[in-house]
């Protein structure tokens, strides 16, 4: 097991809760001068009510642009959304307006970047950030508004929130920015919050803490969660369920527990692997798995995992698996780990 605790079954109703996001074959690609990148290639997942999911992978697999598809943000040019839905209780996000889904944004699906030092405008002090949205989302006066962002970075553990939300984002360190993104991000209660490596710039104490923070305050509102991260580590103690993503595709999805238990992918297992275990001793050396994630520019339709993969088969190197069912919402796209 990782150097985190062994996740808990996932309690009854997690599996009984409205759903709120459904992703329907999504797929995102980039028009670049040396071919069409498939960034997303046919991505389909459901979030419930309260429910916390993490979309694990290593960089360049598809989890940020599949998020930033979801908010209907991918840039045109040179990317376009060029197929699937995504539904926001009934209402397919990628066919709204732009008035609708600027209504949505930040107000019932909101988003925490990588960076809260290049997502905070250093030119403005952090009361103007935080009581614009309040404004515009809640229809607050200012003076309501104001009184509702110290409420929310007294929450996410700024101390003096009353004095220090007319500070300038310089004068934070980079935990404390994250704080503010954390306030700002569900200060309108969001139905959906979306973590982009909420903890990537940060050292590992204060990772924790983030993570804590992220994990309590959204219980508290109810919030369901999307944690993007490139950790397994991150996710056994936050997630109630993991998507695992290599080459733009999901490969494997489930319960936590069960993920954990027992992995079907081999890719899923390099990533167990990987993590630090506090039950080995520091000598050893940490797995790593061999080789690099594909270039998804025009990839053949094999499976990509294959050249890095110990258990691949013949016929990895021709066909892409479809997804195998292992009973308990557990499913794997796996030549070599068929039921």
């Amino acid at each position: 097991m990782t150097d985190v605790e062994k996740p808990d079954p996932p309690v009854p109703d997690q599996k009984a809760g409205e759903t709120v996001l459904e992703v329907k074959n999504l797929q995102t690609y980039f028009f670049t001068d040396e071919g069409v990148v498939k960034a997303v290639d046919d991505v389909s997942f459901s979030l419930r009510k309260g429910e916390v999911m993490g979309i694990v992978g290593e960089s360049g697999s598809g989890k940020s642009v599949t998020n930033l598809s979801v908010m209907n943000l991918i840039q045109s040019p040179p990317g376009k959304i060029m197929g699937g839905e995504v539904f926001f209780h009934d209402e397919d996000i990628l066919k709204m307006d732009k008035k609708r889904i600027r209504s949505i944004r930040g107000a019932k699906i909101s988003m925490i970047f990588q960076d809260p030092m290049t997502s905070l405008n250093p030119f403005l002090r952090i009361s103007t950030q935080m009581l614009e949205t309040l404004q515009l989302h809640q229809k607050l006066s200012k003076k309501e508004a104001r009184k509702r962002a110290v409420e929310m970075l007294t929450l996410a553990g700024i101390p003096a929130a009353e004095e220090r939300i007319d500070a300038y984002p310089h004068q934070f360190s980079g935990g404390m920015c994250q704080r503010v993104m954390i306030a700002m991000g569900l200060s309108c209660n969001p139905e959906i919050l979306i973590a982009d490596e909420p903890t990537s710039a940060l050292d590992v104490t204060i990772q924790a803490q983030i993570l804590d923070l992220i994990k309590d305050l959204t219980r508290q509102f109810g919030t369901a969660v999307i944690l993007i991260t490139h950790s397994l580590g991150v996710v056994a103690g936050m997630c109630d369920t993991i998507y695992v993503m290599y080459a733009g595709r999901i490969v494997e999805r489930g319960f936590t527990a069960d993920i954990f238990e027992n992995p079907r992918h081999p890719y899923t297992r390099g990533l167990i692997k990987s993590v630090p275990r506090l039950d080995r001793p520091n000598s050893e050396r940490l797995f790593s798995i061999p080789g690099q994630p594909p270039n998804v520019i025009d990839l053949p339709p094999c499976c990509p995992f294959f050249p890095r993969c110990s258990e691949a088969q013949e016929i990895c190197k021709t066909d892409y698996p479809e997804e195998a069912d292992y009973g308990n919402s557990h499913w794997a796209r796996c030549w070599g780990s068929k039921p």
